[in-house]
């Protein structure tokens, strides 16, 4: 019982901080001339990916069943690859490595997604072991 509350509140805050971590704390790079550049679009990209892992995470709080919280640790853990993808592949950020989504931004979201993949791989390990016994 103790275990899901952990790893549901943990899901739930790294998903916060790599949806509104690019909107407040670290900020990626302004408009450029009446554009938006594609960092802006990246951190837009972080927001629905971080959404949907915070709300995984507040569904492995309520659920209790075991193969329904592996099921959701397996959707955060895909989620976080996602979120890793965004700004190293699927969008990235600016040219300039100089810019603010270089310097701040991508690499903090690099380490916020590496903890969910972490996190949810652990999890995963624990319910896998733990439905089979």
């Amino acid at each position: 019982m103790k275990r899901n509350i952990i790893s549901g509140a943990a899901a739930f805050f790294l998903g916060l901080l790599i949806a509104l971590g690019p909107q407040f704390l670290f900020k990626v790079c302004g408009v450029h001339g009446g554009v938006f550049p594609r960092c802006h679009w990246a951190a837009l990209g972080e927001l629905s990916a971080g959404i949907i892992i915070a709300v995984l995470g507040i569904c492995l709080i309520i659920f209790s069943d075991l193969k329904t919280q592996l099921g959701l640790t397996i959707s955060i853990f895909l989620m976080g690859f996602v979120a890793l993808f965004i700004p190293h592949t699927l969008i990235k950020g600016c040219s300039d490595a100089a810019m603010a989504c270089n310097v701040t931004a991508f690499p903090a979201l690099t380490v916020l997604s590496v903890l969910v993949l972490l996190g949810a791989g652990f999890n995963m390990y624990y319910l896998e072991r733990k439905t089979k016994a």
